[in-house]
């Protein structure tokens, strides 16, 4: 028998789904209404609420306007800040918008630098807004991009892919938020002799943890409430191609056994069933997080972190690829104008050099959402400098593990201080400290003693400083 749908669940299904966080209820109704009739609008008030629904959904929402005053600090953007690295985390071809009333152009940059597609300042015009969601709607995501350049640290990326691209082998693919290590994995696929069978994504980061081991292994009617009729996982999906699991740092410990046990014999089931069923695909596996300290501190198994790492490839973050930020600055605005329908832009001489020096810390979805934003407000036309330097993230430059002694730092400042209208010492430093401290503490699962082991002070001395971070 046939269902109907009734006419509200039709127009549902034909609206695109967008994402709201916004703590505010008065806000969040406000722009609900007003967004209703074009788009299917989710609300959640906060971060969690916001990961949960993303993980429960089918399809990630193509389109989020996040707040950035968030709880249970909103009236500091952090929660905002971490939302957003986040959703893209969870849906890498995710479009946010980030809707603020704190109207910091500092703000807005950072957001940028995350991924974020634009930056709104509250209030809104309701039909500004609605044509911003609809061009970013229009506008193809472009992850899906070859490894473009010929930086040294490319040319090492590339010889290693082709070198271990013919191997049945897994390899663990390492690199930072937006630096390409699907490309990456991608290219082992097309490089491989299993180019012509299928090639699987599961982001293990995108998936409540009590859902994994069935969409990895697949399960049979009746294995839990829900399970109306078998159905076959990933493993299964991907026959003889490649499966790449994506965010592999963030599989449960539980988990993790039963991956290696597949890894190690190819052997697995079926979630409520006794059938042994063989796994034929390559896997491959990416993180942006170091496993090895993950391994030292119990978060990640040593044997199945060997077992992944059979080869490993460093995905290089684009501040180490000064070569190659001018070829995909060329690649982007080439398609980004094809895609418009208009003609591409050009950086003067001053403004090439700029973008020769910024680090681009959201790597290459932030230079490709760069590019995108200058092709939509300046087609056609020449830019300064000046025109430019709005869109990059100045206030809060990355620097590599590996270059800040003295010199590098210094260097650092001059740009920062020649380039404010204001500065505050006391401010900054206490923003490096609560970045500092938020990362140990996400990096230990908040366990106080080993993120002030980590940062090289005791115990008692990080409580201080949480406690007086808060307070400020």
């Amino acid at each position: 028998m046939t269902s109907v749908r009734s006419a509200p669940e039709r127009l549902a299904q034909a609206r695109a789904a967008l994402l709201l966080v916004d703590d505010d209820p008065l806000i969040a109704e406000a722009l609900a209404f007003a967004l209703g009739a074009e788009y299917a609008v989710q609300a959640c008030a906060s971060r969690a609420a916001a990961i949960e629904l993303v993980r429960r959904l089918e399809t990630p929402p193509p389109l989020a306007l996040v707040d950035l005053g968030l709880p249970p600090t909103p009236h500091a953007p952090d929660e905002g800040f971490q939302l957003i690295a986040d959703l893209l985390a969870h849906a890498p071809q995710m479009k946010i918008f980030v809707l603020s009333g704190q109207n910091d152009a500092a703000n807005a940059r950072h957001a940028r630098a995350l991924g974020a597609w634009e930056f709104v300042a509250k209030p809104t015009d309701p039909a500004q807004l609605k044509r911003m969601l609809a061009r970013a709607l229009a506008a193809p995501a472009g992850s899906d991009v070859a490894l473009i350049g010929e930086s040294p640290a490319l040319a090492k990326l590339k010889n290693q892919i082709a070198q271990f691209a013919p191997a049945p082998y897994p390899v663990l693919i390492e690199g930072e938020s937006g630096s390409g290590k699907e490309m990456a994995a991608r290219s082992l696929h097309r490089l491989s002799a299993r180019a012509e069978r299928p090639y699987l994504t599961l982001n293990c980061a995108a998936i409540a943890p009590t859902l994994v081991e069935p969409t990895l292994f697949g399960y049979v009617r009746g294995a839990f409430t829900g399970a109306v009729t078998n159905k076959s996982g990933y493993f299964e999906d991907a026959g003889d191609g490649t499966l790449l699991l994506d965010e592999i740092g963030e599989l449960p410990l539980d988990l993790q056994a039963k991956l290696l046990r597949v890894l190690e014999n190819g052997e697995y089931q079926r979630v409520g069933e006794t059938q042994r069923r063989t796994a034929r695909c390559r896997v491959l596996a990416a993180t942006n997080r170091d496993l090895r300290r993950e391994v030292k501190k119990g978060g990640f198994r040593a044997d199945l972190y060997h077992r992944l790492s059979v080869f490993t490839l460093e995905v290089p973050p684009l501040r180490d690829m000064n070569g190659d930020k001018l070829a995909l600055l060329e690649h982007f605005r080439r398609l980004a104008a094809e895609q418009a329908g208009v003609q591409a832009f050009e950086l003067d001489t001053h403004a090439a050099e700029r973008w020769q020096q910024y680090d681009f810390p959201g790597n290459v979805r932030e230079l490709r959402n760069i590019v995108i934003r200058l092709a939509t407000k300046y087609p056609g036309q020449r830019l300064s400098r000046a025109e430019l330097e709005p869109e990059l993230d100045l206030e809060a430059p990355a620097i590599s593990a590996d270059t800040q002694g003295p010199a590098a730092i210094t260097e650092q400042a001059l740009r920062q201080l020649e380039r404010a209208g204001s500065f505050s010492l006391d401010q900054t430093l206490r923003a490096w400290e609560r970045g500092y401290i938020e990362a140990a503490l996400r990096l230990t699962r908040g366990n106080v003693s080993q993120a002030a082991k980590l940062l090289g002070i005791n115990r008692t001395t990080l409580y201080s400083r949480m406690s007086s971070a808060e307070e400020k």
